[in-house]
């Protein structure tokens, strides 16, 4: 029992770090909230019911997927190993809450996403943290002469490249003017994420291979990177100074 107090009380680092970039996160949206018509109070609500819904979410379906482990040894329930989670559950559940809510609140999409991109970049920064700081999303090995030595190999400092990609993706956000077009500032990082990580993929010594050595995680990204240029394309014809010129014309 004191060791499970032990653990609890003493959470990873790369825990701490991903603590740190929602917190931090979280203020500098408020900060551009009222930009966007949102209320801080929304913006908390819709920021922190669906990261619990997350954190619950995706441990107790991994917990349904891995029924017999779990029920040897129950505590693992409130563990913080990050590793017994099911990401993809925990985010489908936390879109379920996000709608919910924003439903209730007749929160708009594109608006509320707008508000919520510090926080979603600042998120991205603090999970390359988390790698870095764990040992995770590690690289392939390599003989340039930054590699950088783990899990017995030299290998590229994917966790690095990461970390400096989030950096200046967020200061563009940063330094970038507020937008009046609903959905822009959202589907800029959006692309530009996608982008990114479609690129620093090929860097990565863990990636899940699928139908001979096609990489998951790029698939997925080269979807969501298309989706998103799609989006900005549709939003830059409708927007009213494109409105305006072909009325001109």
């Amino acid at each position: 029992m004191f060791r499970l107090f032990q653990n609890f009380f003493s959470p990873p680092r790369d825990l701490i770090l991903v603590v740190a970039a929602i917190w931090i996160g979280l203020w500098l949206a408020e900060k551009r909230s009222l930009k966007y018509k949102i209320s801080i109070s929304d913006l908390n609500n819709i920021a922190f019911y669906p990261l619990l819904g997350y954190i619950l979410g995706g441990r107790i379906l991994y917990a349904l997927e891995n029924f017999s482990a779990f029920a040897q040894n129950p505590k693992s329930l409130i563990s913080l190993n990050l590793d017994l989670f099911d990401p993809y559950g925990g985010l489908a559940v936390a879109l379920i809450v996000a709608l919910v809510y924003g439903k209730r609140k007749n929160l708009s999409l594109w608006p509320t996403l707008d508000a919520l991109t510090p926080l979603f970049a600042v998120i991205t920064l603090g999970l390359g943290l988390a790698h870095l700081a764990s040992g995770s999303a590690f690289g392939k090995a390599t003989s340039l002469p930054w590699a950088i030595q783990l899990w017995g190999e030299t290998r590229h400092p994917s966790q690095i490249y990461e970390i400096i990609a989030s950096l200046l993706i967020l200061g563009l956000l940063l330094f970038r003017k507020t937008d009046s077009r609903p959905g822009i500032h959202f589907l800029i990082f959006t692309a530009f994420t996608s982008g990114t990580h479609l690129f620093l993929e090929a860097f990565r010594g863990d990636s899940t291979l699928i139908l001979g050595g096609i990489r998951m995680e790029q698939i997925i990204t080269w979807i969501i990177l298309a989706i998103s240029l799609y989006l900005l394309e549709i939003k830059s014809k409708n927007s009213p100074i494109s409105l305006a010129t072909r009325k001109n014309g």
